[in-house]
């Protein structure tokens, strides 16, 4: 689809959505890396309806599009995203207080702070996800984890927009593997609306102090600045970090994007990095160690590209 053939459909989104799309945005001040170029339109969505609505219009005139939360676990390509590309800032939450309390929330918060909050009202069961950068809607979309806790033993069920409507998902029906799920796998077409986690009745002091342990195990273990997050997958048994470390890679740079040399699996942004710098290291990180040690590396990234 051409820019000219789509010009109507955008115009749809703008008769609708008025100042919140923005035409020629730059989307790297919205990613944790600080790289990319910008996309044709970008739609700031601020409640899950909006989002349905401003989805299901992109499925009818079937733009090219993509949803970004948090900007984490994402490298957008130099060029940009030709589409609209909205950004989901739906972050409504309630809680359900009682012998089986649960968090209701919408896609766009972010985890981190979901945790904090929990435990500010003496509920725990998220505190893995105390210093996970992503969005609630990132981490059922990918299965996030940390520190042995993850979306799917929190997971009641996820509501998600497919072109059939809103329908809720629980947390065995999406199909939960390692940072995969049907989402990911793109055997289900659909987007998160929102979510309900499961809490657990804990003190404020207990649920903050882990929150606070996983926190400070983060900062000394991966490198400060401006990342994507873990690069790639672990493969099963061993460590993506630990062999690209091993296979000599630790410190390796190209223009401005470097393999950390507090965690190999990190590459880190240091300044006026282009996304093909961070393909290259990519490539080399995969090809080394596939000649290395017979592994391949799976990206745990997305690639958000034209």
């Amino acid at each position: 689809m051409t820019m000219t053939e789509a010009t109507f459909s955008f115009d749809v989104l703008r008769e609708r959505f008025g100042g919140a799309l923005k035409e020629n945005a730059p989307l790297a001040p919205f990613t944790s890396a600080r790289i990319g170029g910008a996309a044709d339109f970008l739609l700031t969505v601020k409640s899950a309806d909006e989002l349905a609505e401003a989805m299901q219009i992109i499925w009818e005139q079937r733009l090219p599009h993509y949803v970004l939360g948090s900007g984490s676990n994402v490298l957008v390509g130099d060029e940009g995203f030709r589409g609209v590309v909205v950004l989901n800032r739906a972050k409504e939450v309630r809680f359900e207080e009682g012998d089986a309390p649960a968090v209701w929330c919408e896609s766009g918060v972010v985890i981190a702070n979901l945790a904090k909050r929990c435990a500010a009202k003496n509920l725990g069961g998220l505190e893995w996800s105390g210093a996970v950068p992503g969005t609630v809607g990132g981490a059922v979309f990918g299965n996030a984890g940390a520190f042995g806790g993850e979306t799917a033993q929190s997971l009641a069920w996820a509501e998600i927009l497919t072109p059939d409507g809103r329908e809720k998902f629980t947390s065995e029906q999406m199909k939960y593997g390692y940072r995969s799920s049907v989402l990911k796998s793109g055997e289900l077409q659909g987007v998160v609306l929102s979510a309900l986690l499961k809490l657990k009745n804990e003190s404020k002091e207990e649920a903050s102090a882990k929150i606070g342990q996983f926190s400070a195990r983060r900062k000394a273990t991966q490198p400060p600045g401006a990342s994507m997050g873990s690069m790639f997958k672990n493969p099963p048994g061993d460590y993506a970090g630990r062999l690209i470390e091993a296979a000599g890679l630790k410190g390796t740079r190209v223009g401005g994007a470097a393999i950390s040399e507090v965690h190999a699996n990190f590459f880190v942004n240091q300044g006026e990095t282009q996304a093909q710098d961070v393909r290259a290291l990519i490539r080399l990180a995969q090809e080394t160690v596939l000649e290395k040690f017979g592994v391949t590396l799976e990206l745990e990234i997305e690639l958000v590209e034209v």
